[in-house]
């Protein structure tokens, strides 16, 4: 019997498999994994050591798909820029954020991104502990604001419990496809001065 023209599976059959379950349903077992590419469970674990490692595989892919560009302007500027493009792929997967939050970053591709918000914490006289903070309060940030993405047209509904500004704020809501984002550029400007008014360095 001839052999087949391609492997049954890989790490990256499994991958994909793997993210394709986690945007439907939020999540993936390994036998559920197995059905969905029909072979037996056992057969995953010729190609992956279990459920953590196909997990940092998924964070690869999602981290390798960020640009991180050379820096060109002001540390704030760049610290802007790399959030933007941080958000913009993960937005596009994320039903995956909560599983990623769960589990230490070891991917070798994800330290590109946060190396260099490290170096441009770094330019802005940030201490070795502030840049770890911050680097934090971006990461927060971001994947929160990716989350959102995936939130009701409508998020809020207007409850008898609501006072007068938050009912005044509802009213100006309504369907608006334009919303999440709208919010993620205001919570940027919010960080990014918060950030500069601790800088020791200007921007």
């Amino acid at each position: 019997m001839p052999r087949p023209s391609q492997r049954l599976l890989s790490p990256e059959i499994i991958t994909e498999a793997a993210m394709r379950m986690v945007d439907l349903t939020g999540d993936f077992t390994m036998p559920g994994l197995a059905e969905r590419l029909k072979v037996r469970p056992s057969s995953l674990y010729n190609h992956v050591s279990g459920r953590a490692e196909i997990i940092e595989l998924m964070r690869a892919r999602m981290m390798a798909g960020i640009v991180v560009a050379d820096p060109d302007g002001k540390w704030s500027e760049t610290v802007a820029g790399l959030a933007r493009e941080y958000r913009r792929n993960y937005a596009e997967h994320p039903r995956l954020i909560p599983l990623f939050t769960a589990h230490t970053v070891q991917s070798g591709v994800a330290f590109a991104l946060y190396n260099a918000l490290a170096q441009a914490f770094s330019d802005g006289g940030f201490t070795p502990e502030e840049i770890l903070h911050a680097i934090t309060t971006v990461d927060s940030f971001v994947l929160g604001s990716a989350l959102d993405l995936a939130a009701p047209e409508v998020v809020w509904a207007t409850a008898p419990e609501a006072n007068e500004s938050m009912r005044a704020a509802l009213a100006t809501s309504g369907p608006n496809p334009g919303r999440a984002d709208a919010a993620f550029e205001f919570g940027l400007r919010t960080l990014i001065a918060g950030l500069v008014a601790q800088a020791p360095i200007e921007p």
